[in-house]
């Protein structure tokens, strides 16, 4: 038998390492309000759930968005199926829903599988 060692990691480190530079971050319940909220770049969010096909056509879309928009926005994804809470209170009942957020604030949405161009836009609407 093999023991492990761990160490303990405060949330930016724990975050920073699940997630490499240049991926869409993993958007909870637990962290919205400090990753989404707080944040001084706008946010693109995108809600979506694993059996949802249109939400998996998206994905790939909002992971290259990250990538791109690396330091100048903050990009990521909630799962509606394991955060009800933050789905609830943003009112969210179709999927895929994207949301720009700028200063803790809902600037700009949208519904349904739209273009990478469509959702560039947004984000470069709110880094004016």
């Amino acid at each position: 038998m093999v023991r492990i060692r761990t160490q303990h990691l405060n949330s930016n480190q724990q975050r920073a390492k699940a997630h490499p530079k240049n991926m869409a971050l993993e958007f909870t319940d637990s962290n919205f309000e400090e990753l989404v909220l707080k944040s001084d770049k706008p946010v693109l969010v995108d809600f979506w759930a694993e059996w949802c096909g249109p939400c998996r056509m998206v994905g790939p879309v909002v992971e290259e968005l990250a990538k791109e928009y690396d330091g100048k926005a903050v990009v990521g994804k909630l799962n509606v199926d394991h955060n009800a809470q933050i789905s609830m209170k943003y009112g969210i009942r179709s999927i895929p829903t994207l949301l720009v957020f700028k200063n803790g604030e809902i600037v700009d949405r949208a519904v349904g599988a739209v273009p990478k161009s469509t959702l560039a836009q947004k984000l470069e609407g709110q880094l004016a």
